[in-house]
């Protein structure tokens, strides 16, 4: 039967009952959304802002993936990074240093009494690159007898390798050779040591304290001690490839031995951090140590006493010391210091009364370090003027003298030069490094 209209409205009853459940309908989605509102808002207030990500959109990170171009930061084609915290090294390079690492020939003990650097040395642009991503403070030349490879630590704690004669796998490559980069420590990297009797082990120290081993021949690195001190200073013993001398920031001088893994003897040496430690090249059981203190001193191990030890030369200057360093042949000590000026005492080792103060007002870098070269009578040190000054040295029955001889300037070392580094075999091959992780490699025309 159909149903009748009413007629105050014109609709029937089932349209009045489909009106009213239309309105009744939207009473309650009305209700829901409200609520909805509500929690929304409530989650949203709760919730704590999202981090900002450490790099921007489009930026690439700091750590890319392996084997990436990095050509726009001015990297090697073949910049190889491993990842963050992998311990593992890169076989390629393994291959490299341990194929090079043969025992060296007699004659391969280098002398150069005739070579003129300030001649015959060249910067080619090739020759430039950055092996890490932050200021470098700690660089080695790999005593490898037929290849060049330098090894360079950072602020970040990363060691950066650049296999100079290695080929690139890049179809872009330019053939200025490979670089790798590792993380072993987390804190700045003091100083980076490799035996010429094994090149393949590489010791390195932190300011935290870390003492790292980067192991070739197993192809990984590891921490094999932890000093309750930052280390700023290491040395290998000269007969014994496992057994290192480290200085920290108190001023003792401690000898680990890796072998057992455990601290042997522990000297107080000097009353503030030591800044560099070196064996004689002829005597196994001297070293010279410098230390912030002002003081450079010359020990005999075999004769040390623990605490207070006597040593067997004093050496007080000015300000602090940097570094205190046996010439190739032995028979000179060259200590850098910094007060007002840089500052480079030059000794004789057979008479310390024939001695020669070189200064140079505002021209070093604070941090500078003189080092030797190839022979008894050429220093270098880099200068605020992005170039490397070469002081001859000079020693005769009258006396002890030395002199700006020449200086190495190219328009391609655009920052200052602040580690120095020459290879112990190849002659003419010295490299440089900044506060930008750059190195500069000068090498014979």
């Amino acid at each position: 039967m159909a149903s009748i209209a009413d007629p105050e409205d014109g609709l029937t009853d089932y349209e009045r009952l489909r009106q009213e459940n239309i309105r009744r309908n939207e009473a309650m989605l009305a209700s829901v959304r409200r609520k909805a509102d509500e929690l929304s808002a409530a989650i949203r207030f709760a919730k704590p802002k999202r981090a900002r990500p450490m790099n921007p959109p489009g930026k690439k990170p700091d750590i890319p993936a392996s084997s990436i171009v990095l050509r726009s930061a001015g990297l090697s084609p073949a910049y190889l990074l491993p990842e963050p915290y992998s311990t593992h090294l890169s076989s390629s390079l393994a291959s490299s240093i341990v194929g090079a690492a043969k025992p060296p020939p007699a004659e391969a003990k280098t002398r150069a009494d005739d070579f003129d650097a300030g001649k015959e040395l060249v910067l080619k642009p090739a020759h430039v690159r950055r092996v890490v991503t932050s200021s470098i403070l700690s660089m080695r030349v790999l005593p490898l007898v037929d290849r060049t490879v330098v090894a360079a630590g950072d602020k970040l704690g990363n060691i950066g390798f650049w296999d100079v004669d290695g080929v690139s796998e890049d179809l872009y490559g330019d053939g200025a050779g490979v670089l790798f980069r590792y993380l072993p420590h987390k804190s700045p990297v003091a100083a980076i040591v490799a035996h010429q009797a094994a090149p393949q082990k590489i010791y390195s120290c932190s300011y935290q304290g870390e003492i790292c081993l980067m192991d070739f021949e197993k192809e990984s690195f590891n921490m094999v001690h932890l000093w309750e001190s930052p280390v700023h200073s290491l040395c290998q013993a000269p007969n014994h490839v496992r057994c290192l001398y480290f200085g920290d920031e108190n001023g003792d001088l401690t000898l680990f031995d890796e072998r057992v893994g455990k601290v042997s003897t522990t000297w107080d040496a000097h009353d503030a951090r030591i800044n560099s430690i070196e064996f004689h090249p002829g005597n196994a059981h001297m070293l010279a140590t410098s230390s912030r203190d002002r003081t450079a001193c010359i020990w005999d191990v075999r004769s040390m006493k623990t605490k207070e030890p006597d040593s067997f030369k004093v050496f007080k200057l000015d300000g602090p010391t940097q570094s205190a360093y046996f010439s190739p042949s032995g028979c000179m000590l060259a200590i850098t210091s910094y007060s007002i000026h840089g500052t480079v005492r030059v000794f004789s080792m057979d008479d310390f009364e024939k001695s020669h103060e070189h200064n140079q007002t505002g021209t070093w870098p604070s941090a500078f370090r003189v080092i030797w070269g190839w022979n008894d009578t050429d220093l270098y040190v880099g200068k605020m003027s992005n170039s490397v000054d070469i002081i001859s040295v000079d020693v005769n029955d009258s006396g002890l003298s030395a002199r700006n001889n020449a200086c190495l300037w190219s328009e391609y070392m655009t920052s200052v030069p602040c580690q120095l580094s020459a290879h112990p075999y190849k002659v003419g091959h010295l490299a440089c490094a900044n506060s930008c992780g750059k190195v500069f490699l000068w090498t014979s025309a």
